[in-house]
């Protein structure tokens, strides 16, 4: 199986003698499902931004590749690689959407990249391209939201929302950093369904970085752990005893453990239970 993602002997200091990434070298095969665990502060957002070109690893600290292309190498960012961010959504904490904007435009923007320049302006999209972010948005369950500004919606529509983007984007890879943090676990369960369903019916590689267990044990089929900026656990997430919690999490496993997230993961709903939970 081809690799979506290859990073190798990645590196970043923020501050002298800190490291925020800390040599990790890591490949994700086309149409998985990870993600990324740890505590706050263990590198996840960090690695996250390094792999859609935000940021620059230190200079000569690895190299990261997407689809077979350079995103950067050696601390700096590849020539084409505009070119590469096309195909990586990113979907954000907070949801990076503008609010008095309609929800029907903030996820067409995900095709600007396409459209001549003057559209892109002037945000000005054809029957065809509305279709297709209708489209989209249907795919998350909030298509009747479509000409609401979207600071009228809920955090978890809004979140939905960003997903629909990236499918407009046709994004080949979905980073999603923390979409989950700020939401009830009601919305936060319907946001996990849209990105595996689109991992599942579209065959998107998807990389999520959580610190709930029990929802990474639910709907990844891999986790990697971050420790303090290094890889201390990559396998199957069944495979998370209380001893290697403790070791990702530090004293908060101990409350994780107590809390009863180390759980079997349940089983994948289907497709008729997931489409019931969006009426």
């Amino acid at each position: 199986m081809a690799a979506a993602l290859e990073v190798q002997h990645l590196s970043k200091s923020f501050t002298p003698g800190t490291r925020a990434l800390d040599d990790i070298s890591l490949s994700v095969n086309e149409g998985e499902m990870v993600v990324l665990l740890g505590a706050s502060g263990s590198g996840k957002s960090t690695l996250l931004r390094h792999i859609a070109g935000f940021v620059c690893a230190d200079k000569g600290a690895g190299s990261i590749s997407v689809f077979g292309k350079r995103v950067q190498e050696n601390g700096k960012l590849a020539r084409d690689v505009r070119s590469t961010r096309v195909q990586i959504g990113f979907v954000f904490q907070q949801f990076n959407l503008v609010g008095r904007l309609p929800l029907l435009t903030n996820v067409l923007t995900g095709m600007l990249h396409r459209v001549p320049a003057w559209r892109s302006v002037f945000k000005w999209f054809t029957q065809a391209e509305r279709d297709r972010g209708l489209a989209a948005l249907a795919q998350v369950g909030i298509d009747k939201y479509a000409r609401q500004r979207a600071s009228t919606l809920s955090g978890g529509q809004q979140q939905r929302a960003a997903i629909a983007r990236t499918l407009v984007q046709e994004a080949r890879l979905i980073l999603a950093d923390e979409p989950i943090a700020s939401l009830d676990p009601e919305a936060a369960r319907k946001v996990m369904e849209s990105l595996a369903r689109i991992n599942r019916d579209h065959g998107t590689t998807v990389i999520v970085s959580l610190h709930q267990v029990d929802v990474a044990m639910r709907y990844c089929q891999r986790v990697i752990a971050l420790h303090q900026g290094r890889v201390v656990y990559d396998g199957l997430p069944a495979k998370l005893t209380p001893d290697l919690l403790r070791e990702i999490y530090g004293p908060l496993a101990t409350e994780l453990i107590s809390h009863g997230s180390v759980v079997p993961p349940a089983p994948v709903l289907p497709e008729a239970a997931i489409a019931l939970a969006y009426e």
